[in-house]
């Protein structure tokens, strides 16, 4: 069914409010459900029942004002009663489409569209929440109308409909119980149950203190195991899958997200090996994508997040998806930092290292855990040669990478003053020379 209005205009899903109000939503039903199943005098529940007439009121009319279209190379999107506000996205700017299935948005069948736009901004348009069923059909003609944007001309398969295009190939899919124990073992797990231990310990000794703690300390507590929670609910089943589209990434527990990494939407990518998972042989690999910058409407933890590729893995699974995201990265071993770097930094001197090619950077640093960083070079923004006190009596300077994502940079730590500076007019040549290829 769809909801058009003239001039191709369209509302969303009439359900929309009920799911975007979310917690008042559940919040709602858990004050009028009593009253509903015993029967109970409507006469108290006043002041109830008229809160939440109020806020149906408020969603319908918010639903009644918001209409969308896609006008010309746009998405305009309209909303607002007494202060009417009308925006435009450029189709040629999107990076991705996710598709987007919050808990109460699965009970009732509906889906988001979030479309990650390019630029500084990294703004992002919502479509919140069209039937589910029209959901996967709107997302590629979404893709197809910013391909021609772009000027792109599709693929052979791209060109076909989706019923007739190759399977997809998966890549992996995380068991929950390996993700779990990931998690356990992290240092949010172990910082959580270091708090829950705390609190029994306390307990035991004195019920009184322990009583007291929860009263002053009960939003951190909360904090803790909400991380741990959110992350194993993002995280879970995430299964990756390589298709004519790009690399899918498809995962959750409560809600469902599905999202699309496109050739060149990559800033940067990401391996994290924590010291407690290097014995088992596991790691994190993140990336940070054009068009991921936290929007209106989107939850405080989608602040600079970077996206998980593979939650927790083998290096070998790792490196199977880096040949997908940077098929172009250096091989060859990194070359280690000067041995009196250790006299700056003690902990990390001997993780420290950096490769490239013609195309990309990569750099390991570290203290506790080890991290590897990759940038292709045509996305880097700029290069900075730094050298510190310390750095300048043992002959150090450092070089970082900077990209247009928010969370990872790559940095060439404690390198020899000549290397450095060797390292900076190389780097910035090669960035020139790949953007201009690209």
């Amino acid at each position: 069914m769809s909801y058009t209005g003239g001039d191709g205009w369209q509302r969303l899903h009439p359900l929309s409010p009920i799911v975007r109000g979310g917690r008042a939503t559940i919040a709602i039903a858990v004050v009028l459900a009593p009253v509903a199943l015993t029967g109970g005098d409507i006469g108290r529940e006043i002041p109830q029942l008229v809160a939440a007439g109020v806020l149906v009121a408020l969603g319908f009319v918010s639903w009644i004002v918001t209409r969308w279209r896609i006008d010309g190379g746009d998405l305009q999107i309209e909303t607002g009663v007494l202060r009417r506000r009308s925006t435009r996205f450029p189709l040629a700017q999107v990076q991705a489409v996710d598709v987007v299935r919050p808990g109460l948005a699965r009970l009732f069948r509906v889906a988001e569209l979030r479309l990650r736009m390019g630029g500084a901004s990294g703004a992002t348009a919502r479509l919140a929440y069209v039937r589910e069923s029209e959901a996967q059909p709107l997302h590629d003609r979404l893709l197809e109308l910013a391909r021609a944007e772009r000027g792109e001309a599709p693929g052979e398969e791209e060109s076909l409909p989706r019923a007739e295009r190759p399977p997809e190939r998966v890549l992996t899919t995380v068991p929950p119980a390996l993700l779990a124990a990931a998690i356990l073992i992290s240092d949010v797990g172990i910082f959580a149950e270091a708090v829950l231990v705390g609190l029994v310990v306390t307990y035991i000794v004195s019920s009184t203190a322990a009583t007291a703690i929860l009263s002053g300390g009960a939003v951190w507590i909360i904090s803790s195991f909400t991380v741990v929670w959110r992350r194993f609910n993002q995280e879970y089943r995430l299964t990756v899958a390589e298709s004519s589209d790009g690399l899918q990434i498809r995962g959750g527990l409560v809600a469902l997200t599905a999202e699309t990494i496109r050739p060149g939407r990559v800033q940067a990518v990401r391996l994290v090996e924590p010291l407690l998972w290097r014995a088992l042989g596991w790691c994190r690999l993140e990336v940070d994508l054009a068009g991921r910058q936290r929007s209106k409407g989107e939850g405080e933890a989608e602040r600079g997040r970077l996206r998980t590729v593979l939650p927790v893995g083998s290096r070998a699974l790792a490196e199977e998806l880096l040949d997908v995201l940077v098929p172009d990265r250096p091989r060859e071993l990194l070359a280690p930092a000067p041995l009196r770097a250790r006299w700056k930094s003690p902990l990390r001197y001997r993780k420290l290292g950096w490769a490239r090619t013609d195309t990309c950077v990569v750099t390991r640093s570290g203290r506790l855990q080890r991290v590897t960083a990759w940038v292709p070079l045509r996305k880097a923004q700029s290069f900075r040669r730094v050298q510190g006190p310390i750095q300048r009596r043992l002959s150090l300077a450092s070089v970082h990478v900077d990209t247009a994502g928010r969370s990872v940079h790559a940095t060439l730590r404690d390198r020899d003053v000549e290397e450095a500076n060797r390292a900076l007019v190389e780097l910035t040549d090669l960035a020139r020379a790949a953007r201009r290829a690209a």
